[in-house]
């Protein structure tokens, strides 16, 4: 098994790189979130276990793209359903659509795996581009101090790609969840701290 939206199986004589279909899940390098989500596949579908396979296409490379069934459970969409992967909507044609932004919306208002960061951690295909938060930046989520006010809520797809000012954020404790979700350049001096200035 690979990482969580990636596992190997066997065809007879055949082994399988299989690429889960409509879906993307944190990167291994993206910690704590991607290991999580890797061990949660490893729970819907463990080593040995028998697993069905609807296949899309084959990648760029040569992996098998398909949605996974497990007992008659989707394993690609039970991993968005419980915050371990997001919808991956550039590829969500294949899919039904609607059940995957569905399952999706619903674990971001539990607030489950990759969305008990306010907005959702960095999306695995901006984190693939380049855009690295610093390694203190990947910690869990930690909760507000005793009486403040609850951190304002991210865009509503996360990490943008627009870049925000100290001056625009105007809140310490802001700054730091928007520099978890990948916006570095907010870290002027490369110490895992946002707009110092803001303190």
């Amino acid at each position: 098994m690979g990482d969580g939206d990636t596992l190997r199986v066997v065809d007879g004589s055949k082994r399988l790189t299989i690429r889960m279909a409509c879906i993307d899940a944190p990167e291994t390098a993206q910690r704590p979130y991607g290991a999580v989500s890797r061990q949660r596949l490893q729970e819907l579908a463990p080593v040995g276990s028998v697993v069905t396979l609807r296949p899309q296409t084959i990648d760029r490379y040569g992996r098998t793209v398909a949605e996974v069934f497990r007992g008659g459970q989707n394993v690609n969409l039970a991993m968005v359903s419980s915050g371990q992967a997001f919808a991956y909507r550039k590829y969500l044609a294949a899919c039904d659509g609607s059940a995957y932004l569905g399952a999706e919306a619903a674990a971001q208002r539990q607030r489950v795996g990759v969305w008990a960061v306010p907005g959702g951690i960095q999306r695995p295909w901006d984190w693939r581009k380049g855009t690295r938060p610093p390694a203190a930046s990947t910690a869990a989520p930690f909760p507000p101090a005793a009486g403040s006010a609850p951190p304002a809520a991210a865009p509503a797809g996360g990490y943008s790609g627009r870049k925000l000012t100290c001056r625009q954020i105007g809140s310490f404790t802001r700054a730091q969840e928007l520099l978890r979700q990948g916006h570095t350049y907010l870290d002027r001096n490369g110490d895992g701290v946002a707009c110092e200035s803001l303190r």
